[in-house]
């Protein structure tokens, strides 16, 4: 007998990955295009643009002036590979802060009372009913000399003169933290509030500590949720532009920064594009990396 074909299941298989070619691969496919073009001083801003009313021979001539110029260039600039590597630092120890301060606040979410939790959930996303740009900009008023982070500790006498904080790396790792720590605090939470409460009092039945069944107990189960909400702060910290440039000032080189230089302060859409075809594979290569590994390990352990 043959098997009816289900509809319903193939239009839930076809609408997401509908989306991923619509608003992923096609703009990424065009971008990677740029990225192997030539600079010009023309609109586009590059060369060379497919003309599809030479037919066969266009294309011909289209594909074999394309070239990895661009990339090549990026190795031979090494502001490039700074840009990377501070962003690649910033973002490392801006998602470290960001777990050390969003743990505690998820898990104090968790263990909450069930008619607080509510509220309390309503506090850690009511950042986002303000634009982002206006927070970040706020934080110029709260940490500049005159600022009130400097004038408060000044009135307390914790201080003699005032703090040099904006326009430095300690500004940016502020502004991420605050910006992203939603970000860690809601999937975390997701995780430590299913979490089975009775291995806990188990732990404590055969005699362990509060603490150690922590470590032992709560924090590997609550795993998951630390990847995920790491992950969510990690990629976006990576590319960030407004807040270096607004809280880091000039001396704060990260790949956002430099990506946004190119395309509209020089004009040089090639080498921005390879900047961003380079950001975007080395973010998602070591996570397809990461979650094969996992796959695995819970293959293993099934």
């Amino acid at each position: 007998m043959q098997r009816q074909f289900d509809w319903g299941r193939f239009l839930l298989i076809a609408i997401p990955f509908l989306w991923l070619l619509i608003f992923f691969l096609l703009p990424f496919a065009i971008v990677v295009k740029i990225s192997l073009s030539d600079t010009a001083n023309a609109l586009p801003p590059y060369v060379p643009t497919l003309n599809l009313s030479e037919g066969l021979s266009g294309i011909t001539s289209f594909f074999s002036q394309l070239d990895f110029e661009s990339f090549a260039w990026l190795l031979d600039d090494k502001i490039y590979f700074l840009s990377y590597l501070n962003s690649l630092k910033i973002a490392f120890i801006s998602t470290l802060l960001t777990l050390l301060i969003g743990y505690p606040m998820a898990y104090g979410l968790a263990k909450s009372p069930q008619r607080w939790r509510t509220i309390l959930l309503m506090l850690v996303i009511l950042p986002f009913w303000t634009s982002f740009l206006i927070r970040v900009y706020a934080w110029i008023g709260i940490l500049k000399p005159e600022g009130l982070l400097n004038m408060g500790l000044m009135g307390l006498g914790l201080i003699d003169n005032p703090l040099a904080i904006i326009n430095t790396p300690t500004a940016v790792y502020i502004g991420i933290v605050y910006s992203y720590l939603p970000f860690l605090v809601l999937p975390l939470y997701a995780t430590l509030e299913k979490l089975d409460q009775t291995l806990i009092e188990a732990a404590l039945d055969l005699g362990c500590s509060p603490i150690k069944a922590f470590w032992q107990v709560t924090f590997p189960l609550s795993l998951p949720g630390v990847v995920a909400g790491c992950f969510l702060v990690f990629i976006p910290a990576m590319g960030e532009f407004v807040i270096p440039d607004l809280l880091g000032g000039s001396d704060t080189i990260m790949i956002g920064k430099t990506l946004w230089s190119e395309f509209f302060g020089n004009r040089d859409w090639p080498i921005a594009s390879a900047v961003a075809v380079v950001l975007l594979l080395s973010l998602v290569i070591p996570i397809v990396i990461f979650q094969r590994i996992q796959e695995r390990q819970r293959e293993d352990n099934a």
